[in-house]
């Protein structure tokens, strides 16, 4: 099977100023394609670590696919580290040239200097890929048959090369086999609880099909893998095993599909025709945050009431300040309270309220940190739910809006009234 890694170039990788979302995209695309990523390696600014990462991902890989290095300044040392690592001579390529005196007459409107123009120079051996999204060109090797492709670190210049050439020039070069996945999102049950439940059907599987577990927020994903050259058999096997997996964890089974829990309620709102607000404090407004993220979320989403202080929740919502004072705002009454008063001041069919104690401090003897309560309801009908988490700020904040939303879907799959 034919494999590959991904170098990922830049000093602001390696000490987390910028996060590597290209080599996760990259791998995805990858694997859609029928391309194993056998390594993923992130290096600094450093020629000789460059050098030493090409050197032995060739060992190894038949595609090395590089991001990064490649901008104007004296920084990027990955061209002419390719240039000569290829044994190549620097030159204008007049395409690249181009494309760089068009993006600055035509889009930025401002003169090039002479440190743009060294954008279009290229080594003479290898293929010019064009960035219909930038002034850097990609490039294209050969060597003792594996491909070295160098694109830019800019995920959308790179992702424009990727889709338009990589990929399609990769399917021509090489012969792939079909990788096929099929997950689904369980949610209620531990990833150890959810294996012992699975043991069987995990030990009758063929070696061919592999089970992961992708455990995340409170939710475990399950999914089945295979490969082939003859995609329809492929398919079908795949199927036939995936049909029995829903049915060992149908208690817990959330969907049968690769998607978050937001798309999952939203879907369900849609399909429905009901609408939903929430009401945030603890949050801060990141549940709204992961519903609107969801194209078309108009339809089933109304918006949101962000109350973080007590005048806030008086004012917005209509808490009660007796309430506040005497139960504290990370309560059940107050919880409440904030559903009812975002259902009537935003009039949506559902509501999502929730209050916690997200830490590092302001924990209480009797609601340490991690105490959290969560609303879920309509008109006629309002739940509450205390949970208990225990991670720090960030991953509690997750944790309560990917709860917040699975009691909601639950919530709405038992509302006899929202069918449409």
């Amino acid at each position: 099977m034919t494999q590959a890694s991904i170098i990922t170039i830049g000093d602001e990788l390696l000490i987390g100023q910028v996060i590597d979302t290209n080599s996760a995209w990259m791998a995805q695309q990858l694997n859609i394609a029928g391309i194993k990523v056998l390594r993923r390696v992130a290096v600094g600014d450093m020629w000789d670590e460059i050098w030493k990462a090409l050197d032995e991902e060739s060992k190894h890989a038949d595609i090395i696919l590089i991001t990064g290095g490649l901008g104007p300044t004296a920084d990027d040392i990955t061209k002419p580290l390719l240039n000569k690592y290829f044994n190549g001579k620097l030159v204008i390529d007049e395409g690249a040239l181009k494309n760089v005196k068009h993006i600055f007459e035509r889009v930025l409107n401002r003169p090039m200097i002479e440190s743009n123009f060294k954008q279009a120079e290229v080594p003479d051996t290898c293929k010019v890929i064009l960035n219909k999204r930038g002034t850097a060109p990609g490039m294209w090797f050969e060597k003792e048959g594996k491909v070295y492709v160098s694109m830019p670190g800019v995920p959308y210049e790179m992702k424009g090369m990727m889709e338009d050439y990589v990929i399609p020039q990769l399917s021509t070069h090489f012969i792939f086999p079909h990788i096929t996945h099929r997950t689904l999102l369980t949610a209620g049950i531990g990833e150890s609880f959810l294996a012992e439940q699975i043991k069987q059907f995990e030990t009758g599987l063929p070696a061919h099909i592999k089970l992961a577990y992708l455990p995340n927020y409170g939710m475990v994903r399950l999914r089945l893998s295979s490969v082939g050259f003859d995609r329809v058999a492929v398919e079908k096997e795949i199927q036939e095993y995936f049909e029995t997996l829903q049915q060992q964890v149908k208690e817990f089974l959330v969907t049968n599909l690769d998607e978050p829990m937001e798309k999952v309620t939203g879907k369900l709102l849609a399909a429905k025709n009901k609408t939903m607000c929430t009401a945030e404090s603890c949050t801060g407004g990141y549940i709204a945050h992961l519903l609107t993220t969801i194209p078309g979320a108009s339809a089933f989403y109304d918006g949101s009431v962000v109350s973080y202080s007590y005048k806030a929740k008086e004012d917005l919502l209509q808490v009660s300040k007796e309430t506040l004072e005497t139960k504290g705002a990370v309560s059940e009454e107050v919880v409440m309270q904030m559903a009812k008063g975002a259902l009537a001041a935003i009039q949506s069919d559902y509501v999502i309220a929730v209050s916690g104690i997200m830490g590092p401090d302001g924990g209480l003897p009797d609601k340490p940190v991690g105490t959290v309560w969560i609303a879920v309801g309509n008109k006629n009908k309002i739940d509450a739910h205390k949970l208990y988490f225990r991670f720090d700020r960030a991953r509690n904040v997750q944790l309560t809006a990917t709860h917040a939303l699975n009691l909601l879907r639950k919530f709405i799959l038992t509302d006899t009234e929202s069918v449409p």
